[in-house]
């Protein structure tokens, strides 16, 4: 894979610190990093998860006779013999996935029916193979199409809304476009496979786990054991990958737990690959129907979009398809429902960009589609339907908004202006070229986040949070906040992240994380300073000299976010636009991406580096959403129902350097107005729009519109 050698930008946009290199950076490549496993007491027993083999129905009777008598096998927990525990809500998600071994239920395929605790994993895989379980199977039903589904269509997202009236939109109208468009499921797929190891000392629990989210891992198993949440301590300092898999406390975390409260030792569990594919959520796939009206000068006089989506039998996780269309355009009429049915599969949960991934598809091709109809400029239709305030609350004004440089400044990078618009026009040997486009959103998410700085006496600074660090540069970009307000160099200033214990953050997900925890470490160091009786960013001498003969001085800030009504304007996430280039090969329909440009308004970019790493990372796993990656179900009848045939690396395909064209990124825009730093998320934005893009290309290098994901060969030919 190549890409250009440095980040660019408009010079409209300040940066806050240099693109300096990451302050962990040379701990990961000497492998100094520790990992939560690597954390975990060496001594500890280890845990083998054992899986359902039927997809629904009953489990009559686990036989763990012989697997107990195997050589160092101390224990295997059952429905029949674990810790009955509490059910945790989750305020973010709905209720938190179901606690394992709590009924005889079988949901999906892969439910974890026992685990298998012995002296090493070998044994415990030993004895695992030796478990026989006995089920009084049933009919599952597992695709989404299937009549017999329990379908949910009162709301049961929260995200259905109308505006004005649809029907007079659409009799308002020269032209309707209207299509069905179907995502397929992904599973996130994080190189670090799963763990989590757990410690009791009477009532008081540690754990190492993979999450990206500590300090709701601590509330969940608190709540679920009924023990006092301050002796609940899980430590995940950093992470081996997660792209939104690791924002639930899954069942896994608690069978360690239950596993090292019946036998009185540290128990670790790992998850095996295939059970990474049903144990820590997925990318659900979606039906979608959108319906657009249109003026013939382009002019949009309604929009509707309709998305079905699956949802676990006994589990919630709202898949918001539709946000990105609620706020995307000026329209007055518009109406947005999604509705879910209830599958046997394992719970979905985040996967980068849930919701927008899918629903920007859908949406962003229908323009597309709308744009060929009437003879307009993909480029300028947007441009035309531009909505300067926030159409899906009350009009307010953006806090920032800068799409339309986006929009321009993408379409000048890859030269858009000059391609032929016909579809199929522009061949060079056996490829077809094609040019395509899409703007982006990603919704705006903070939640509450505390921090505690603290100022020793020789001036240095320590950062305090249980916030988490999952690769995306966290460590560094609050480094460099802490360090600028403060008036210190940046190896002054030292970050502790992932610990439970630490004040609360939330979850390193939704492209949130940063806003929320750089505004906290700025709040806290406005207070620090106050109480010291000295002015911004002082410096290291200054310090010193106001801590004088104290070991250290501390404060803590808590960022909240803001209400709209009372700033009287709509916080604002980020947006971009993104631009690719194709090459289809007519003979074969192998579709190969040149280039893709994204152009990205994120507010006050804090780190030219880990940023644009962001947005790089993030159009990778977009290619791979739009041309290979699917998750697949076996759908016919029988006992094969319900299993996922491609649970594994060898055939679950993703993006490789071969996949993966120049990748040209370029910042926007200015500083958020609603928060003293200015930022706003960027770790979702770059896999936004990059489906619809390539999508796009594709039909105008070939002339056929291709409304599924992923585009395969076999839908070209």
């Amino acid at each position: 894979m190549t890409t250009t050698s440095e980040p660019t930008r408009t010079t409209s946009t300040p940066v806050l610190g240099e693109g300096i290199t990451r302050v962990d950076g040379p701990l990961k490549v000497t492998g100094e990093v520790t990992y939560p496993d690597d954390l975990a007491p060496r001594d500890a027993l280890v845990g083998v998860l054992v899986g359902s083999t039927v997809t629904a129905g009953t489990v009559t009777l686990v036989d763990t006779t012989k697997a107990l008598a195997a050589p160092g096998v101390v224990e295997v927990l059952t429905h029949a013999n674990a810790p009955r525990v509490a059910r945790p809500d989750e305020s973010a998600a709905g209720r938190a996935p179901l606690p394992p071994f709590q009924d005889d239920q079988v949901r999906f395929r892969g439910d974890y029916v026992a685990l298998v605790v012995a002296q090493s994993r070998e044994e415990a895989v030993h004895a695992a193979s030796l478990l026989t379980v006995h089920y009084d199977d049933a009919e599952p039903v597992v695709d989404l199409n299937d009549p017999r589904a329990a379908r949910e269509g009162d709301d049961p997202v929260g995200v259905d809304s109308t505006r004005g009236d649809l029907d007079r939109g659409l009799a308002d109208a020269d032209v309707v476009v209207e299509a069905d468009y179907v995502t397929g499921d992904n599973t996130n797929n994080p190189i670090g496979l799963f763990a989590a190891c757990a410690q009791w000392d009477d009532d008081a629990l540690t754990m190492w786990a993979t999450t990206q989210w500590p300090f709701n891992v601590a509330d969940s198993l608190a709540e679920a054991f009924g023990v006092p949440r301050e002796g609940v301590r899980v430590l995940c300092p950093y992470l081996g990958g997660g792209f939104g898999s690791g924002l639930r406390p899954w069942p896994f975390i608690h069978a360690a737990a239950m596993a090292a409260r019946v036998v009185g030792r540290p128990v670790r569990v790992v998850l095996s690959r295939p059970q990474m594919f049903t144990g820590i959520g997925h990318r659900p796939e979606t039906v979608q129907h959108v319906r657009l009206g249109a003026r013939r000068d382009g002019t949009l006089t309604a929009v509707e979009h309709t998305a079905t989506v699956p949802v676990a039998l006994d589990d919630d996780n709202p898949e918001d398809v539709v946000s990105g269309t609620r706020q995307g355009y000026a329209v007055e009429h518009l109406r947005t429902d999604v509705d879910q049915v209830r599958l046997h599969i394992s719970p979905p949960g985040s996967m980068r960009a849930p919701g927008e991934a899918q629903g920007n598809f859908a949406l962003e091709t229908a323009l597309d589609e709308l744009a060929v109809e009437l003879g307009v400029d993909p480029v300028e239709l947007r441009l035309r339907n531009y909505a300067d305030t926030n159409p899906d609350q009350d009009d307010l004004p953006w806090s920032s908004k800068a799409l339309d440089e986006c929009l321009r400044r993408g379409a000048e990078l890859i030269g858009w202006g000059s391609r032929d618009p016909e579809p199929g026009s522009t061949r060079e040997g056996d490829d077809l070229i094609g040019y395509g486009m899409a703007a982006v959103s990603f919704f705006y998410f903070q939640q509450p986040c505390s921090v505690r700085l603290v100022v020793r006496a020789d001036g240095r600074a320590v950062v305090h949070s249980s916030a988490m660090d999952i690769g995306t540069g966290t460590y560094t970009v609050v480094t460099q906040v802490a360090a600028r307000h403060l008036g210190l160099e940046v190896a002054d200033v030292e970050v502790v992240l992932g610990d439970s214990s630490l004040p609360a953050s939330p979850p390193a997900g939704g492209s949130g994380l940063a806003m929320a925890i750089s505004n906290a470490v700025a709040q806290a160091a406005a207070s620090l300073l106050d109480d010291l009786g000295v002015g911004e960013a002082p410096g290291r001498s200054v310090l010193v000299q106001a801590v004088g003969d104290r070991d250290e001085v501390s404060a803590e800030a808590t960022a909240t976010p803001p209400d709209p009504d009372e700033v009287g304007m709509s916080p604002s996430g980020a947006f971009g636009a993104k631009f690719a280039k194709v090459r289809v090969d007519a003979e074969l329909g192998l579709v190969r991406v040149e280039r893709l440009v994204s152009v990205i308004d994120c507010g006050e970019v804090l780190n030219e580096r880990t940023a644009r790493s962001q947005v790089v990372g993030g159009t990778v796993g977009g290619i791979g959403h739009a041309l290979l990656e699917h998750t697949v179900t076996d759908l016919h009848a029988g006992p094969q129902t319900g299993r996922i045939t491609n649970a594994h690396m060898a055939d679950y395909l993703v993006a490789v350097s071969a996949d993966v064209p120049d990748l040209e990124v370029e910042f926007v825009g200015g500083p958020d107005r609603l928060n003293p730093v200015g930022v706003k998320g960027v770790g979702e934005i770059g896999l936004c729009g990059v489906a619809a893009a390539i999508g796009n290309a594709v039909f105008h290098a070939t002339g056929r519109r291709v409304r599924r994901l992923p585009i395969t060969p076999d839908l070209l030919l």
